[in-house]
C-alpha cells in the first residue's frame, strides 16, 4: 500500500489552511497514495491557543470536516484529518460548567479522523496525552484549552492488494508513551500513525528516535506527518516528515516546508520481522 505522510506549514487563516491541504491531498492521490495523512493542525496554528476555539465543530459537521470528506471521496482516497478541534459535549469529565464558546477556559477535543474513500468517516481520536514544556524561554500547556481523550482507536483499510491493514492513531505528544504503541501491537496493529507538529526544540532532541524506537519495539510500520517550518504565529516546528519500516530504518524523509513523503509498504515486512524476532510474544506477564 502506497501512503503519504503530508508536512505542512499551517498557517492562521483555516480557509487558506484548507485549500492548502486539499492541494497536498491531490498531489498524494495523483501520485498513487491510498492512504494520505495530514499532520496535527493542519487546519489552524493560530496567533493564541484559543484560537482553535473559534473554529471548532460538532462532529459530523462544518467546514474542516466536510473538506475531509469531500477529498476522500473526490480523490478516491483514504484521508487522515492530522487534528482539527471538536466540540467537548457538555458532561464530559473536565468540562467546566457555564463556558461559553470562544472564551479562555473552554476546551476541545484534539481529534483525528478517518475518511473512506466513500467520505464516511469510519474512525475518531481525541488526542490522550497533552503536551506541557517549559525551558524557561518556551512555554507550552495544552491542557489550557485541549481536553484530554481517553481511548485509542484503530481502524482497518482494506487495500487494493487485497490485504486489511490495521492501522493505529495516536497524535504528536502520545509519542512519548510507548504503552500505548505496544496496546495498538496487541491488537493487531501493521502501521502507526502519528500526525504532529513537534516544536523545533523537541523535535530536534527526540522526534527520529522516539519514532524509530515505537517501529522497532513493535515491529511496525510508522507513518509521521508533520508540521515544519516558521510559522505566521512565530512558532518554529520541527518537520521532518517521516516514515519507519519495522526494523526501524528510515525509509523517506523531508526535512522542512510544504510536501509529501510517499513510500510504498509492503505488509510481509511486518510479517517477517516478527517471525525472525517474535519479541512481541515473549512479554513477560504481569509486567507493565
Amino acid at each position: 500500500m502506497k501512503v503519504a505522510a503530508i508536512q505542512m506549514v499551517s498557517g492562521t487563516d483555516l480557509a487558506r489552511n484548507l485549500v492548502d491541504a486539499r492541494a497536498l491531498l491531490e498531489q498524494a492521490a495523483a501520485q498513487g497514495a491510498e492512504l494520505a495523512v495530514l499532520p496535527e493542525y493542519f487546519c489552524l496554528l493560530g496567533e493564541r491557543d484559543t484560537d482553535k476555539l473559534a473554529i471548532q465543530e460538532s462532529m459530523g459537521q462544518g467546514p474542516i470536516q466536510a473538506m475531509l470528506a469531500t477529498a476522500a471521496r473526490q480523490l478516491g482516497l483514504w484521508v487522515v484529518g492530522g487534528t482539527l478541534p471538536l466540540q467537548v459535549p457538555k458532561g464530559v469529565p473536565g468540562d467546566v460548567p457555564g463556558d461559553v464558546p470562544g472564551v479562555e477556559g473552554q476546551r476541545v477535543f484534539n481529534s483525528c479522523l478517518v475518511f473512506s474513500p466513500t467520505g464516511q468517516c469510519v474512525a475518531r481520536y481525541d488526542k490522550m496525552h497533552l503536551f506541557r514544556f517549559d525551558n524557561g524561554t518556551e512555554r507550552y500547556d495544552e491542557s489550557r484549552v485541549l481536553q484530554a481523550g481517553h481511548a485509542p482507536a484503530c481502524f482497518d483499510l482494506p487495500a487494493r492488494s487485497g490485504y486489511t491493514w490495521r492501522v493505529a492513531l495516536s497524535v504528536c505528544y502520545d509519542l512519548r508513551f510507548p504503552e500505548l504503541y505496544r496496546a495498538y501491537a496487541r491488537d493487531g496493529a501493521d502501521l502507526l500513525l502519528v500526525p504532529s507538529a513537534f516544536t523545533h526544540t523537541t523535535g530536534q532532541a527526540h522526534w527520529e528516535l522516539l519514532l524509530r524506537a515505537r517501529a522497532v519495539e513493535n515491529l511496525c510500520f510508522v507513518a509521521a506527518p508533520a508540521q515544519g517550518g516558521q510559522h505566521e504565529n512565530g512558532r518554529r516546528t520541527w518537520g521532518h516528515s517521516l516514515i519507519v519500516d519495522p526494523w526501524g530504518k528510515v525509509l523517506a524523509q523531508q526535512a522542512n516546508g510544504p510536501g509529501l513523503v510517499l513510500v510504498e509498504l509492503d505488509v510481509l515486512q511486518v510479517v517477517q520481522r516478527r517471525q525472525q524476532l517474535p519479541a512481541l510474544m515473549h512479554r513477560v506477564i504481569g509486567v507493565t
